[in-house]
Order: structure tokens, then sequence, then C-alpha cells
């Protein structure tokens, strides 16, 4: 596959693969939600990888957000390249997976297309990454004295983790409220330009009909006999 370089979110990095089989790929650090938005020419396919640890959950959640059709093609396969979520000409879709100690690979094709080029929201949500529960020995290791204490401690970092929790599940339901009301707005501004343009069709088919039928009437009432001198 060839040396990868890792680069902080959301910056891009292209590793060295065939250019045939990944034209792009990405990589991000180990948040517990991210999200983005890219551009997909037409006739490209773009990858991006994830590293994950053992017995941890990868969510993946994508949406055409423009483009002829709105559909792509979606890829994602195991770090020994096992093929484990393949679909075609989609316009949305999510996926969890457990995961195993790897980099997982996930790809956007729009190769299928010749001329449209596609705008492709997707977000990662990753829980049981391991953090959680090193922050939760870090805390105990502080708690010393009575059990009073200890269930106080523990009474705090229970509430820290709920607020944690329902902030990060209002953050994802925002993030994807934007990406419905994107795909919305352009579904409507496609709409609107083709309402316009059949609107002007209809126009001056009627102006040309109107013309006709004036045209017909008039040659109706019209005196072709010839007078004679």
């Amino acid at each position: 596959m060839g040396e990868k370089t890792w680069l902080p979110f959301p910056v891009l990095l292209l590793a060295a693969l065939p250019p045939a089989l990944l034209p792009g790929v990405a990589g991000f650090t180990h948040s517990l939600d991210s999200d983005f938005t890219f551009t997909l020419p037409a006739g490209r396919r773009e990858c991006f990888y994830q590293p994950m640890p053992l017995k941890a959950s990868l969510e993946i959640e994508y949406q055409v957000l423009d483009g002829a059709g709105l559909d792509i093609d979606f890829h994602l396969a195991s770090p020994e390249g096992k093929t484990l979520v393949f679909e075609q000409r989609k316009s949305d879709g999510v996926h969890t997976v457990e995961t195993e100690v790897g980099d997982y690979m996930f790809c956007f094709d729009n190769t299928f297309s010749t001329i449209s080029e596609k705008v492709i929201f997707f977000e990662l949500i990753l829980d049981n990454m391991g953090e959680q529960e090193q922050e939760q020995e870090d805390w105990k290791k502080y708690i010393t004295g009575t059990d009073m204490l200890d269930m106080k401690l523990e009474d705090i970092l229970e509430s820290i983790n709920s607020i944690k929790s329902r902030l990060s599940k209002s953050g994802h339901i925002q993030t994807l409220l934007r990406a419905f009301e994107a795909r919305d707005r352009n579904i409507q501004e496609s709409n609107f330009d083709r309402v316009n343009f059949w609107s002007m069709v209809n126009l001056v088919v009627m102006v040309v009909v109107s013309a006709i039928q004036v045209y017909m009437l008039k040659s109706l009432f019209e005196d072709k006999r010839k007078s004679r001198t």
C-alpha cells in the first residue's frame, strides 16, 4: 500500500497509493465526533482512513448534498482489506461496525458520472475508544479517605460523563440538521431553475399558438374573391 502520513483533522493528506485505485486519501485524529464536507469531481474516487483500536465502535453517516442524481458509490473496508459495506448509487447511508486494531478505509466513488460533480457530507462517530476509561482511572487515583468522598467523586464523574454524552449527541443532531438543510436547499434551487425554464418554454409556446390562432382567424374573414372590371 505504501507509506502513509497522518495529519490532524480536518487537513487532508495524500498517501503513496496506486493512482488507478485510490486517487486521494485522508486521515483524522482520534476525535470522538468528526464531520467533513468535500466536492468530488466527476470520474473521481476519494478515500479516507480512520485508525481504530480493538473492540471500539465506528459509525459512518454520509449524504450527497448536491449534484445530478444525488447519488454516490460507497465502500468500507477493514484493515485486512475485506469489504464490509459496498453500496452503489445511494444518496445517503448509515453504517456501524465493531472494530479491530488497524486503519479502516472508506471511499466515495463518482467514476460512473462523466460530467456531474458531487458535494458529499460525512460524519464519523467513534465510541469505546478507551479514552473515557483512562479518564476514569485518572479520577480514581485522587479518591482518598472516606467512602462518602469516594461516592461524591463518582457521582460527579457520572454527571460529567452524562453531560458530555448529551452535548455530543446535541452537536451530532445539529450537524445532521445542517446537512439536511443544505441538501434541501440545493434541491429547491434546482427545482426553482427547472420551474423557471419550463415556464419560459410554456410562455413561448403560448405566444406562438396565439399568433397562429390570430392569423388563422384573420384568414377566415378575408375576402379572397377577385373583383372584375
